[in-house]
């Protein structure tokens, strides 16, 4: 069997090589305008309509770098930061409690920036299918035993001899042979379907329903979103549009790398990430600011939390599947807004309800999705310009779009 496994993997790696891959896999695609298409022709009729791919002047550039180091002068006291550290499940909870799914708009945008989340045509449908299950098979093993290792008491992991758990202690001794036919009987949710998503930060599901409508003719799709907020989660299910044969919402923390997922390591085709990693603590803040002992304890815990984020969600894709990331940018007006004394830390932020929000460049996150062994297929600045035609007022827009492919490689033996 693990022969005929070994072969399957093989022919299937080489018809990737060959690009007998979806066109939109290909490291040279870019949708033609991956943004928008109202372009400022005449500076006249600025106040018109909203712009796209707006050019800064240096003039511009500048206001803004003087507004954030002004905003940025007063920092956060050093024990509020751990209480917004901590508790940050508790204000997200509080924030979905008070607007309910009133507060953002359902994200329709989506399949226009990404169209990877949709399946592509049937015949590509049918080698996913392939590819799905022998993946299935090979990387289960792993998953399985870490989800079973992770729930057993300490005692019992360790396989002492003092474990009154025959079955467990013998499950944990079969032979390799054995132990691979286990995950083959294993379901969980979305386990018969060939095209995977996952939607990281689901909120109340302004993109779980516009993704959902779109997949309602593609039942072999399944779409997987998850949420640290439990009223988020709830405010999900309750929707009417919530269809349990494709689709599963579950409460999880994506910054707690111990805590294990519904299904296996290696078998998503796309995650999306959107406007999430940017309330996620980033690494080497909490240690440049803080230098008491037990800060400096506290920082080593925390440090790592957005790679560490990135890293673990890496290892959720399948080779040749696709994270989908989208969040503020640096200077947008969103962060020149901010007042003094609701700095963190540099370009760290939090707002006065205690959630919090970080502004990107195209080069960190470049830094940050590489790092985690992913290829970048797309990493750009969207500049817009929106107008409030009543008081003629201008706001500049600033958001980071990035499109990130697990490589594609032979599985380790």
């Amino acid at each position: 069997v693990l022969m005929r496994m070994n072969v399957i993997w093989r022919n299937y790696v080489s018809c990737l090589r060959v690009k007998k891959v979806p066109h939109r896999y290909q490291s040279g695609y870019h949708p033609v305008v991956p943004l928008g298409s109202r372009i400022l022709t005449d500076p006249a009729k600025v106040f018109e309509h909203n712009m796209d791919h707006m050019q800064w002047s240096k003039e511009e550039e500048e206001a803004a770098r003087k507004k954030v180091v002004e905003n940025s002068a007063v920092r956060v006291l050093l024990e509020e930061q751990v209480k917004y550290e901590s508790e940050a499940n508790k204000y997200w909870d509080i924030f979905y409690k008070i607007h309910k799914n009133k507060f953002f708009k359902d994200r329709n945008w989506l399949l226009r920036e990404f169209p990877e989340i949709l399946p592509t045509d049937k015949k590509t449908k049918e080698k996913a299918r392939e590819l799905s299950w022998d993946h299935i098979k090979t990387n289960a093993t792993d998953c399985f035993s870490r989800m079973f290792c992770h729930t057993m008491p300490e005692g019992k992991r360790s396989g002492s001899p003092g474990s009154q758990s025959k079955p467990e202690s013998d499950f944990l001794n079969l032979d390799s042979n054995e132990h691979r036919k286990i995950p083959f009987k294993m379901e969980f949710p979305g386990s018969k379907a060939t095209f995977r998503i996952l939607e990281v930060g689901c909120g109340a599901g302004n993109s779980v329903f516009p993704i959902l409508n779109t997949l309602q003719d593609t039942p072999e799709s399944f779409l997987y979103c998850c949420d640290f907020a439990s009223g988020a989660v709830d405010l999900v299910k309750s929707h009417s549009s919530y269809r349990a044969a494709q689709c599963f919402a579950f409460i999880h923390d994506i910054c707690d790398d111990g805590l294990p997922y519904p299904f296996p390591d290696g078998i998503l085709d796309v995650i999306l990430l959107v406007f999430v990693l940017s309330s996620i603590h980033p690494d080497r803040i909490l240690e440049r600011n803080w230098s008491n002992y037990f800060i400096s304890e506290l920082s080593v815990t925390v440090r790592m939390k957005m790679q560490g984020v990135v890293n673990r969600l890496s290892k959720l894709l399948k080779p040749g599947g696709m994270l989908l990331f989208r969040d503020y940018g640096r200077y947008d007006k969103t962060q020149l807004r901010f007042k003094k004394g609701h700095c963190l830390s540099e370009n760290f932020y939090v707002r006065g309800d205690g959630t919090r929000a970080y502004f990107f460049t195209k080069g960190e996150v470049h830094n940050m999705f590489c790092k985690a062994g992913l290829d970048e297929k797309q990493n750009l600045v969207d500049r817009r310009l929106q107008v409030n035609r009543k008081k003629q007022v201008k706001m500049h827009r600033v958001w980071v779009q990035g499109k990130f492919q697990k490589p594609l490689h032979l599985p380790t033996s």
